[in-house]
This record gives structure tokens, sequence and C-alpha cells, in this order.
């Protein structure tokens, strides 16, 4: 499982943004993204829903958070970030 936050306004990776992946309510790990935007979370996912939550603090978003569903292989889910706006996707 890794992420990538992107921020579009300033054209470059966000660094240092905390992020927690949770299942049903638990916290599983948490870390910050490094000087490339990005975060890797070491093994496995177990199939079923998840969240990514990014404390990005933006003018208008505290805290962004990515619902998904783990089906197994790995995941790679990026975040697009602007001040009023982010969006997501399943990357490669």
């Amino acid at each position: 499982m890794s992420t990538h936050v992107l921020d579009a306004e300033a054209g470059r990776p966000r660094v240092g943004v905390p992020v927690r992946l949770e299942r049903d309510g638990e916290v599983l790990a948490a870390g910050r993204t490094d000087d490339d935007g990005r975060l890797r979370f070491a093994g496995e996912l177990a199939p079923g829903a998840h969240r990514l939550v990014f404390e990005v603090d933006t003018p208008f978003y505290p805290e962004v958070v990515v619902a998904f569903r783990a089906t197994g292989g790995h995941l790679h889910v990026p975040v697009l970030l602007s001040p009023f706006a982010y969006t997501t996707y399943r990357g490669s």
C-alpha cells in the first residue's frame, strides 16, 4: 500500500503530510509523506474496506479521507490537492 500527495497549486509534492491507514476504526499504520510526497506502508492489506486519512490543513480542508476497498495485491492511492479541492484515483 502506498500513497502520494501532490500540491496542485504549488506544482510539487506535498512534504510532511501526516497520513493514517485505518480499518474498522483501528489505526493500522501511520507516517508522513517524504521529500517526494510519498509514503509506503509495509505489509499486505486484508481484503475489505479501509481508509486513508490525510491531515492536509488547507484553507478549507483540515483533513482528506479516502475510503477504498482492498482486494489483494499492491494498491497505490494518490491525492492531488489544492486549497479548495482534491481528487484521488487508484494508481499503479
